[in-house]
């Protein structure tokens, strides 16, 4: 027995030692930025002592409880990030299942479903902005041509329609990622008891309720965690489709963060604006994990 735990030890302390370069750099990328942040944000600038920062406690905080501007980006990002996500998940799992079936060409045809996920975001939020040009753009075109429409709609200038493009702009190109990561889950599931289920009489959709779903939730909940802290944090595509406009329309609290601290130059109450966006997509994706562990919990797993 001692010899069995004196290799156990040499092996956790093995383990150890090729975890800590990971460890460290972990700290470095995610952790000093925060507490950085965090200390930062006790701070604000005083402009008459060339932009010295002087301690000042919680006023950032207190600052940014009354400033209406923040909430207001709060909400954009908040229905951004819903509305994407909701949308990304049912497109993305009827994808899978599609991708998930025998056609000829099945290979090719997940290759090329998977591109606009590898475009960079901002070439795609240039050309969407193209496409929802109100004079020139595609859109546009083929509403006039299908005669929907007897003028061009002005996608990008009205605030209810520009937050409708970046939407569609944000589920073209991640729903393929969402899909990717079901198909996984769906090629896991073995046929063997789907037959058995028919057998037994049920229908398609009874097996994809009784069998699917439940098998395939350990997915839905990576897929959607993933995409909940990328639509929060979204910056590069509506900063290229919108700028946050019309009229701070679809402003989400990165343009914001961004705003603050590198136009205005106030680093104590950006670094206040990030620390409370980030607790703020902690509980949120606490929150979620658990609903969705819930779901899990309350709808077991097929014997």
């Amino acid at each position: 027995m001692n010899k069995l735990q004196t290799i156990r030890s040499r092996e956790i302390r093995t383990a150890g030692v090729f975890l800590l370069p990971a460890l460290l750099l972990l700290l470095f990328v995610f952790a000093y930025p925060i507490v950085r942040a965090f200390w930062l944000s006790f701070f604000t600038q005083n402009l008459g002592t060339e932009l010295q920062p002087v301690f000042s406690g919680i006023h950032n905080y207190v600052r940014m409880s009354g400033d209406g501007h923040f909430w207001h980006s709060l909400g954009t990002t908040t229905l951004f990030t819903i509305a994407s996500v909701v949308v990304e998940l049912f497109l993305g799992l009827g994808v899978a299942l599609i991708l998930n079936q025998p056609f000829p060409g099945r290979g090719a045809v997940r290759t090329i479903a998977i591109l606009p996920w590898a475009l960079p975001t901002a070439l795609i939020g240039l050309a969407w902005a193209w496409i929802f040009n109100d004079q020139f753009g595609v859109a546009n075109d083929i509403l006039l041509r299908l005669g929907l429409v007897e003028n061009g709609i002005n996608w990008l200038g009205e605030g209810t329609l520009a937050m409708v493009a970046v939407v569609f702009a944000d589920v073209w190109k991640t729903t393929p990622f969402i899909s990717i990561l079901l198909l996984a889950g769906l090629q896991s599931i073995s046929p063997d008891m789907y037959e058995a289920h028919a057998i037994d009489g049920a229908t398609p959709w009874q097996s994809f309720r009784q069998i699917t779903l439940p098998l395939l939730m350990p997915q839905i909940l990576i897929a959607m965690l993933f995409r909940f802290a990328q639509a929060f944090g979204v910056f590069d595509l509506i900063s290229v489709m919108t700028g946050g406009g019309p009229g701070g329309a679809t402003e989400v609290i990165s343009l914001y963060i961004y705003s603050t601290i590198m136009r205005y130059l106030d680093f104590g109450y950006g670094a206040a604006l990030v620390v409370v966006t980030f607790i703020f997509l902690i509980v949120a994706v606490a929150l979620a994990s658990f609903l969705l562990n819930k779901f899990n919990s309350k709808n077991p797993v097929p014997n």
